[in-house]
């Protein structure tokens, strides 16, 4: 399997296994900053270099997180985040702005948290309704001519969207949550990058821990958890839904691998350009992540799968 592959429209090459950097600032229950340190450092010796963030992770503390961990490294690795989340001073979401002078407010704070003069691959986190695509675009365009952004990328957007946003300026980059419980998509969005030429990032490949069997109620959760307030783990959705567990357990056990591994290895086997951001505040689960680049699913497995996979999930993704 490729361990590597290229970013979009650059000459950058990425770790197929990047590092998703939203749960060492929030959401995800108790974080500790020494150990998220450690872990940036292992995962940059392991040979890790795609890097992903937010400006709302933690209200900036993330990228505040990143640029400490990485300063005097960044020569080292290849650092995506995103704007267009509006956060209030408690934390509350206020919205999406995807307004041109906004871009511009946004990036400088980006800067300013991380430490760095340029980012690599600077996101749209969602699409404003209000703002036509070709606007906000347009405004992170004038950001690559600036020298303050080298790549650009969208994330959750229709195929329509994508390709309306490429005519302005190439896209590199596509962020949508995708795993074997998130599947919408291998309808059509695959097929737009592949023609762009847009690198597919698959963001919660682990369905948000589920899939590696880690959540058998609500009580695995802390208190504080934002997926205590998701569809999909409602003790209902739980139980339903560990179907999918019971499937990925079965290759698992055959393979001598961890589920994570079975997970993140069906993901990369889609196609050979897909990029995958599982996060971890953990040493011990960034080294089990990287394992799924050894294990080998044959044609028969995959169809094993495929058979075998209940069907939607019970809950929506949000």
């Amino acid at each position: 399997m490729n361990t590597t592959t290229k970013l979009g429209h650059s000459s950058l090459n990425i770790h197929r296994i990047g590092l998703g950097c939203m749960g060492m600032s929030e959401f995800y229950g108790s974080f500790d900053e020494q150990e998220s340190i450690q872990t940036l450092h292992k995962a940059l010796d392991l040979g890790v270099n795609f890097f992903d963030t937010a400006d709302m992770y933690g209200w900036g503390a993330n990228e505040q997180l990143l640029g400490k961990a990485f300063k005097g490294r960044w020569k080292d690795l290849v650092l995506a985040t995103k704007f267009a989340v509006l956060r209030g001073p408690n934390g509350e979401f206020l919205g999406i702005n995807g307004q041109p002078d906004y871009v511009h407010e946004a990036c400088n704070r980006s800067l300013a948290n991380l430490g760095v003069d340029t980012i690599d691959l600077y996101y749209m986190h969602r699409p404003d309704p209000k703002v036509q695509i070709e606007e906000t675009v347009g405004a992170m365009a004038e950001l690559v001519q600036q020298g303050k952004v080298k790549h650009i990328g969208l994330s959750e957007v229709d195929p329509e969207t994508l390709r309306r946003a490429h005519a302005v300026h190439p896209i590199s980059a596509l962020q949508t949550e995708y795993s074997l419980w998130s599947r919408e998509p291998e309808e059509e969005l695959f097929a737009v990058c592949k023609e762009l030429g847009i690198t597919f990032v698959a963001y919660s490949p682990l369905g948000r821990g589920f899939l590696t069997g880690a959540i058998k109620s609500r009580d695995d959760l802390e208190k504080g958890d934002f997926r205590l307030n998701n569809p999909r783990f409602t003790e209902e959705a739980i139980a339903a839904n560990l179907k999918f567990v019971d499937v990925v357990e079965q290759i698992a056990q055959r393979k001598s691998a961890t589920k994570a591994q079975i997970v993140l290895a069906w993901i990369l086997q889609q196609n050979n350009e897909i990029t995958t951001i599982p996060g971890t505040r953990k040493i011990h689960r960034l080294q089990e992540n990287l394992g799924a680049l050894e294990v080998d699913l044959t044609q028969s497995d995959l169809e094993e799968i495929e058979a075998n996979l209940p069907g939607a999930p019970v809950g929506e993704r949000y």
